[in-house]
């Protein structure tokens, strides 16, 4: 049987097996700060926190882990 895998969470298993910077998902990192998908959204934007693009999609980004762990220590 075929497990269902979002194709966000594919992109970071395969951005975090090439490159050194580990990176999380909207979703994961909303998770992390207590919002919701769409209110992180907003979150990124306003905090101007780094955007890594995935190739072939203007609106779909991961974010980079490092920074989500300083604003969940303060």
């Amino acid at each position: 049987m075929h497990l269902f895998q979002d194709y966000n969470l594919k992109v970071k298993k395969t951005f975090n097996a090439t490159n050194t910077e580990e990176v999380l998902t909207v979703s994961e990192a909303g998770n992390l700060l207590g919002l919701s998908k769409d209110q992180m959204k907003v979150y990124v934007d306003k905090h101007k926190l780094t955007k890594v693009p995935i190739n072939r999609s203007v609106h779909r980004y991961l974010l980079l882990k490092e920074e989500i762990d300083k604003i969940v220590k303060t």
